[in-house]
């Protein structure tokens, strides 16, 4: 055997290689080891996150296997393997059943490497922010948004030096929102040095007020905050330092600064976006530009060349936009994509430079005092998508260059001025648009604009929103209407389009959210053909359209045929066809038969209007199913119809009822007892039935935020209960033509509403009201008609002075009772009196003088009375001058009625009857000596002057003998040329 040795140096290399390889395999080894560990601990930690939360739809069923890598949220890192970043939150395709909750383990805190944390959109019912969330020291993204969490924030986030991205909007629970509990500081987030995206939206800031700009500011690193609706009450009129420099995203809005936009706002160099709507913001945009520092300079700052997006809307600014507008499209660059200035009230005329901010996409102006018409360079904005001018008091044409747009999808132009004709090469060019809007102010007298498309024309687009209100678009239906397939709403109102509805509008194959063809000429049957989806509205109201009622969708929840000529019976079984009826208004047609029971299954009925038809029969038991039942019906009108019999009890399960109207009927019984129940009623109009009784006290203690009581032309009787003097918001009381006896209630003195000014309520209807000697609809102005009626009852004793305290009293009419003492010293007090009748009863004593102040009064009835004296005059008095307004009452004297002052101690001065006719006599004395004494004066004046004065009797003399001389050539010349015609 020969054995071979190899070189010794070689020897040696080999043995250090094997044993670095060696050492290589144990340490790897040992690696292994050790992150199979480590991963095996995270497993376990997430298997103790699942335990505690709650997972009705399972999203976690794929927490299961060695390799938690795999499942469902978990994200691992490709070179360790350890879990990097856990994202649990809930979309909207998981559903509410989808939302995790429960608890949060303790557990996470074994995800060592954990630097993305998403718990977002899930609901933890109220439960607290866990504080250990604190020491995921590795976490650079954390969002915790609308996780239905409550209380503050941890002040432990602020540990998390390394977070880039940290989320909590609208973290908390809704119902603890306003808890003092909820309310945060901002001086944890000083340590957040990383920071670069904070949103804090919904999140109550209040006690950081003072120094939440200071806070953020030291963060140099942020580029996006948001603090949208935070309860932030201040906005700095200065920065505290310059360490915003990267910030190019604000959004402050909803919060109620009620300030000046400050003007270090416009100064931050790298600002994208920015929002201050709704944030009681006034005075002018410019405010915001320092007072040293010229526009022209502002252009070459570049301070607002890289905006993209500047929303300012729903504020209280002013002033024009001219200059801003100026300085935004003067940009070397302008990269303005969205500018929102609406519901503001900024004024002037829209500058042609906005046709040089070419990169806008949306401009909206709505709701502001804009003048004018559209500039014609509107139609340099070629990527524009939403133009809305709508509620401005813009006027003139629309441009054509309007149609130049193609980008368009929006167009809101409604409730303005335009005049002129709009056509289809106003739209040609627009084949993108999805919404048109376009109508005038519907108080202008005339319509002034006019939509003339041709019938032929077949547009470019396919519209799924369509206003037309106010404007000229008939007589005819439009038929450019015809491919208008996807349309979702329709609003074609008071157009003047006339005749019947064309049969291929009934067979578009169209789903309708909204159809308003109202105030049109329309006429014709109503088909059942068209499709609408849930919870669609159809208003087809003041037209002609006849026939039978037409139940025209179960999806429909809005239905106004209001001012029609529809006939027959409502159909029995409307509550069945029509479920989902919220708004119905059947009045003013020829409807007949009685009040379909069915009308009961509709529990989400809110308005409920079939007033002026001919329905007759009782009121069925609506509402019987109603008791103990959640109900919305707020507003209820059955007044001018035939109907009889007693009011049905079930109204008393209306617990929503705020307005009630039943007049004009023959309703019959007492007064109804069940309204007890409706609690919230404003408005109750029991007028012209058969009620009778007594006026129950307990109106003035169950109904306490009444309005407007109205039980006129009953047969109520027994005394005006004083409880009545409570009802604090009660603005008319109207109690006339019944046979209510007794004396009036002094407390009435006490409703208040009649003693200031009222506030703007809505009125849901029309009512009747007594004023100026005649009954006058109202409807708009309701809220501004104060007044009390209690005539043509047996009411006695005196008119109470308390009365003389509703100095906002424009009515009040005593007359036809049995009323005796004197008029109210007090009556001039009344300042805003206007109606004053107090006609046909047994008042006696002089007319206060403080009448004369009623500079308000414009009808006056106090005949039939027992009044004396003189008759006061001045200032509204003396307008009015009718003589029958003082007519029957002996001893009153003065103008404007010839009666004179029969003696006694009441004559003014001592005056008498016969004192006047000698006063007369001697005053025909003087006439007759004046006269005299100015026929001598006259007389001998010229006379004597000519006698003495020798000079001037010649000239006078020579002037009559040349005037006689004149006179006498001019007849000879005009009898010369009469000789002469018959010769010719």
């Amino acid at each position: 055997m020969v054995y071979q040795f190899s070189n010794p140096g070689t020897n040696m290399a080999t043995t250090i290689a094997y044993v670095h390889l060696l050492f290589l395999v144990i340490m790897t080894s040992g690696l292994s080891f050790h992150k199979a560990a480590g991963i095996e601990t995270e497993k376990v930690a997430l298997l103790k996150l699942k335990q505690g939360l709650l997972d009705p739809s399972r999203r976690l069923s794929s927490w299961v296997g060695d390799d938690c890598c795999k499942w469902r949220g978990v994200v691992c890192s490709n070179r360790t393997g350890h879990v990097i970043k856990l994202n649990l939150r809930s979309l909207e395709d998981d559903g509410i059943d989808g939302k995790f909750g429960g608890e949060i383990s303790h557990s996470l805190l074994d995800l060592k490497y954990l630097n993305y944390l998403d718990l977002s959109m899930n609901n933890f019912e109220g439960t607290k922010i866990p504080k250990f969330i604190g020491s995921l020291e590795r976490l650079r993204y954390l969002n915790l948004s609308a996780a239905n969490f409550s209380g503050r924030i941890p002040p432990q986030l602020g540990n998390l030096s390394r977070l880039i991205y940290l989320d909590l909007k609208e973290y908390f629970d809704l119902n603890a929102y306003s808890d003092e509990s909820s309310q945060n500081d901002l001086q944890w987030i000083s340590g957040l040095y990383s920071l670069r995206h904070l949103n804090l939206e919904g999140a109550n800031l209040s006690r950081a007020s003072a120094y939440w700009l200071q806070a953020v500011s030291m963060l140099p690193s942020l580029s996006e905050l948001h603090l949208s609706s935070c309860g932030l009450s201040l906005l700095p009129p200065s920065l505290p330092s310059s360490n915003l420099t990267s910030l190019s995203v604000l959004v402050l809005s909803n919060n109620g600064f009620n300030s000046t936009i400050p003007q270090w706002l416009f100064q931050l160099r790298n600002l994208v976006h920015l929002d201050l709507s709704c944030d009681e913001l006034g005075g002018s945009i410019l405010d915001a530009f320092p007072n040293t520092t010229s526009l022209e300079k502002l252009k070459k700052m570049g301070s607002l060349c890289k905006l993209k997006t500047l929303i300012l809307s729903e504020n209280d600014l002013n002033g024009e936009i001219t200059e801003l507008i100026d300085v935004l499209s003067g940009c070397n660059y302008s990269s303005l994509e969205h500018l929102n200035l609406g519901f503001n009230k900024l004024g002037g005329v829209l500058p042609n430079s906005i046709g040089n901010l070419y990169n806008l996409q949306s401009l909206l102006l709505w709701e502001n005092l804009f003048v004018g018409s559209i500039p014609i360079s509107i139609g340099n904005l070629s990527n524009l998508k939403e133009l809305h001018l709508s509620n401005n008091q813009m006027s003139g044409t629309i441009p054509e260059t309007l149609g130049q747009l193609h980008e368009l999808v929006s167009v809101e132009v409604s409730k303005n001025s335009w005049e002129g004709v709009l056509t289809e090469s106003h739209l040609s060019n627009l084949k993108n648009l999805k919404d048109l809007a376009i109508s005038n102010n519907p108080l202008l007298p005339n319509q002034t604009l006019v939509i003339n498309i041709s019938s032929e024309w077949i547009p470019p687009f396919k519209l799924k929103y369509l206003e037309l209100r106010s404007c000229q678009v008939g007589p005819k239906f439009p038929a450019w209407l015809r491919n208008q397939i996807e349309l979702n709403a329709l609003v074609l109102r008071n157009t003047g389009i006339s005749g019947t509805i064309p049969d291929w509008f009934w067979k578009l194959d169209l789903e309708l959210d909204q159809l308003d063809l109202g105030s049109n000429q329309l006429s014709g049957r109503i088909p059942n053909s068209l499709k609408f989806s849930s919870q669609s509205s159809v208003y087809l109201n003041r037209n002609h359209f006849s026939g039978s009622l037409p139940l025209v969708s179960s999806n429909v929840s809005s239905l106004n045929l209001r001012i029609n000529s529809f006939s027959g019976p409502i159909p029995w079984d409307i509550g069945e066809r029509m479920p989902m009826l919220m708004e119905l208004d059947l009045s003013q047609n020829f409807l007949t038969g009685m009040l379909p029971v069915s009308i009961g299954n509709l529990y989400g009925l809110m308005t409920l209007h079939v007033s002026d038809n001919y329905l007759s029969g009782e009121i069925p038991e609506l509402w019987e199913l109603w008791d103990g039942v959640p109900n919305m019906l707020v507003h209820v009108d059955l007044s001018n119809n035939n109907l009889s019999g007693e009011l049905p009890t079930s109204v008393g399960s209306l617990t929503a009822l705020t307005f009630l109207f039943l007049s004009n009927n023959h309703l019959s019984g007492e007064f109804p007892s069940a309204l007890q129940n409706c609690t919230i009623l404003r408005v109750l109009d029991l007028g012209g039935n058969r009620f009778s009784g007594n006026i129950p006290g307990w109106i003035g203690q169950t109904t306490p935020s009444l309005w407007i009581l109205r039980l006129r032309t009953n047969l109520f009787n027994g005394s005006i209960p004083s409880q009545l003097c409570s009802l604090s918001s009660l603005h008319i009381l109207d109690l006339a033509q019944n046979n209510l006896s007794g004396s009036i209630p002094s407390c009435l003195g006490n409703l208040s509403a009649m003693a200031s000014e009222i506030e703007i309520f809505r009125y849901e209807s029309r009512l009747m009201v007594l004023t100026k000697g005649r009954e006058d609809s109202y409807r708009d102005i309701l809220y501004l008609v104060n007044s009390i009626d209690l005539s043509n009852n047996a009411l006695s004793g005196g008119v109470p002075e308390g009365l003389t305290n509703l100095s906002f009293l424009g009515t009040l009419n005593l007359s036809i009772n049995h009323l005796t003492g004197k008029i109210p010293d007090k009556i001039g007090s009344l300042q805003r009196l206007e109606t004053l009748d107090l006609s046909r009863n047994q008042l006696s004593g002089p007319i206060p003088a403080g009448m004369a102040s009623l500079t308000f009064l414009n009808h006056l009835n106090l005949s039939h009375n027992n009044l004396s004296g003189r008759i006061p005059t001045g200032n509204q008095l003396q307008a009015l001058d009718d003589p029958s307004i003082y007519r029957d009452n002996p001893e009153l004297y003065g103008y404007p009625i010839t009666a004179k002052c029969h003696g006694g101690d009441d004559c003014p001065g001592g005056y008498h009857q016969n004192e006047d006719e000698d006063g007369a006599e001697v005053e025909m004395k003087w006439f007759y000596v004046s006269m005299g004494t100015g026929f001598v004066v006259g007389f001998w004046g010229v006379c004597g002057t000519l006698l003495i004065k020798e000079s001037w009797r010649h000239a006078y003399f020579r002037l009559v003998y040349d005037i006689k001389e004149w006179l006498l050539l001019v007849i000879q010349l005009n009898l010369a040329r009469l000789q002469r015609k018959p010769n010719l």
